[in-house]
């Protein structure tokens, strides 16, 4: 998150014969250069606008300059990566065949299927659906049901699948599945009515309970149809209905359909969210439903230089950055305050710090301790003696300073295995009261398989709250697939609405700068960040992008950083955090 300043250029007018060759010698670049082949794709490695690389027997097309990590393979960001189709030499590997296709629903006119994802060496793009022998139409690869319609009452159809990616590989038929349409009973094709008032009753971290108001019919309700999300649970005959097998501190969207006995459904039923539970509590049940989160300065930048006492009161939580690597213990930190910093503020010692951090705390404010940042990073790449020395000086360092918990904001890769396992250990010596935030950037929340995501999983029943970088992102892809540009309401909603499938609305926070001299690129004023957590929460006062559900649950806020807000007399925190106390 640390910006660099690059100071003004001296001697412009002695300069200018040179600048003058330089602008004719970049004019001159189209014709001299070309994109590079790269080779195989690896890590770490800094790849220039249009150069090709092959990742699983596929060639991929750069399409935004960028230095990759591990997490950010070509088939996993597409904002980064464009497949070249026919490209070296091609992905030839054909994807597994759909399995357990089956029938679902019947009406007098129509049949819904469902089946299980298929897998692949890349990745599935989509289904293609088989009346017998024609092709009726296709669906995303992460779309598992099809719903064919205009067909004739007491009618058998036969049906199967296949599986395709994007190099045009295409599987096995899936098993093949028969359905008959239902009779017309009594000339009855009347549909019941929609279920209305749906809603939560319990959750656990396994499974959730609904119930809802019951429908009506002019011959006679049968059943309801349970689905989560687009995919069919279970049918039960009453209006009340428990689903099992649910990931710990995950977001959900149920629905449901009621049916009678001429088998014609109702429309869906207006989704509701639920979220499961933790098997921790991730350190936030003394928190704000809705949480203002901002980062202090331990250095000096061109922001204000703030004493932690001067924080104001609008921040729940308080981010010290950073913990410097100790270079003497391999996995071990360090963390004083900076000696510009101390100088000035007049001389601001670690005493100091420790008693303003105890002052906020009895406010109730929650003060924890940041590894990483754009320039910093932690030696955790082997096991033994590392762990076990990150794992003692970080624990060191909150005993010492009296602090809540700590926040990950590791921006140049880092080891998943030791990294969880070290947390885990931290979080087991101070209780079910630590707080343990992340900062990932935004390219790392553009799939389910990043290494941040890896690690929101491993220790998503202790995380409090992931604070996304929605800044210095360039364009991205939202949950439509359409990419959106940094410094937008859309931007924020749409890549928010993206990493909801896979983080619990009430562990998922908004993260951007204070002001625009605190990043290089997608400042957004403070009321469009309030625009865009009203958006989330209740579907109202979006801009074009429409969120798939609404999550009244969302987490909140945070900002890069309380310093540069200073400089705006705290136009952000005076802004959104009067918001959050607002929000459902």
């Amino acid at each position: 998150m640390r910006k660099v300043f690059i100071g003004r250029v001296k001697g412009f007018r002695r300069a200018l014969p040179l600048m003058i060759i330089l602008v004719v010698f970049v004019g001159l670049l189209p014709s001299m250069a070309f994109a590079a082949d790269r080779g195989a794709w690896a890590p770490n490695v800094s790849y220039a606008l249009n150069d090709t690389v092959t990742y699983a027997g596929n060639t991929y097309k750069d399409i935004q300059p960028h230095t990759s990590l591990s997490g950010w393979e070509p088939p996993v960001v597409p904002a980064l990566w464009q497949l070249v189709p026919g490209g070296g030499g091609g992905d030839t590997q054909a994807p597994s065949a759909p399995t357990n296709l089956q029938a679902t629903g019947t009406t007098t006119s129509s049949v819904t299927l469902a089946w299980n994802t298929s897998t692949d060496n890349v990745g599935v793009t989509g289904y293609d659906v088989y009346q017998g022998s024609t092709l009726l139409g296709n669906v995303s690869g992460s779309t598992l049901t099809y719903t064919n319609t205009g067909l004739s009452a007491n009618t058998t159809y036969t049906y199967k699948i296949k599986a395709k990616d994007a190099a045009g590989n295409v599987s096995a038929f899936s098993n093949q599945v028969s359905a008959t349409t239902a009779v017309v009973v009594g000339g009855d094709t009347q549909a019941p009515t929609v279920p209305t008032n749906v809603s939560v009753t319990e959750t656990t971290s396994s499974s959730v309970s609904l119930s809802w108001t019951a429908s009506t019919d002019n011959v006679g309700v049968t059943g309801y149809d349970v689905y989560k999300g687009t995919t069919f649970v279970q049918t039960v005959t009453g209006t009340t209905a428990t689903v099992t097998g649910l990931a710990v501190s995950t977001a959900y969207s149920f629905s449901i359909v009621a049916k009678d006995a001429a088998g014609n459904l109702s429309a869906a039923s207006a989704a509701v969210n639920a979220t499961t539970q933790g098997t921790g509590g991730g350190g936030g049940s003394t928190l704000p439903k809705h949480t203002l989160t901002g980062y202090w300065h331990n250095f000096t930048n061109g922001s204000t230089d703030l004493k932690l006492s001067d924080v104001p009161s609008q921040y729940d939580i308080i981010v010290l950055s950073f913990a410097d690597m100790d270079t003497a213990k391999p996995g071990g930190v360090t963390f004083n305050v900076d000696s510009k910093l101390s100088t000035a503020l007049g001389g601001y010692t670690n005493a100091n710090l420790n008693s303003d951090i105890q002052a906020k705390r009895a406010q109730g404010k929650k003060v924890i301790l940041s590894i990483g940042g754009a320039e910093g990073n932690i030696n955790l790449g082997s096991a033994s003696p590392n762990v076990s020395n990150f794992v003692t000086s970080m624990s060191g360092l909150i005993t010492q300073y009296g602090l809540d918990g700590i926040d990950i904001d590791l921006e140049s890769g880092m080891n998943v295995a030791n990294l969880t396992t070290a947390v885990r250990q931290i979080q087991q010596q101070f209780g079910s009261g630590f707080i343990l935030t992340m900062a990932p950037q935004t390219i790392d929340m553009q799939s389910a398989s990043t290494s941040y995501m890896q690690l929101y999983n491993n220790l998503k029943d202790i995380t409090t709250v992931v604070n996304i970088q929605y800044y210095n992102s360039g364009c991205m892809l939202g949950r439509d697939g359409q990419c959106y540009s940094q410094g937008t309401i859309n931007f924020l909603t749409a890549l928010s609405d993206l990493t909801l499938q896979w983080i619990a609305p009430s562990k998922l926070g908004l993260g951007v700068p204070a002001v625009t001299s605190a990043a290089g690129g997608g400042y957004v004023t403070p009321s469009v960040v309030n625009n865009a957590l009203n958006c989330l929460a209740t579907g109202n006062g979006c801009g074009t992008y429409k969120p798939v559900a609404k999550y009244p649950d969302i987490r909140g806020a945070m900002t890069w950083s309380i310093n540069w807000d200073k400089t705006s007399n705290y136009n952000f925190a005076n802004t959104v955090k009067p918001f959050l106390v607002t929000m459902p």
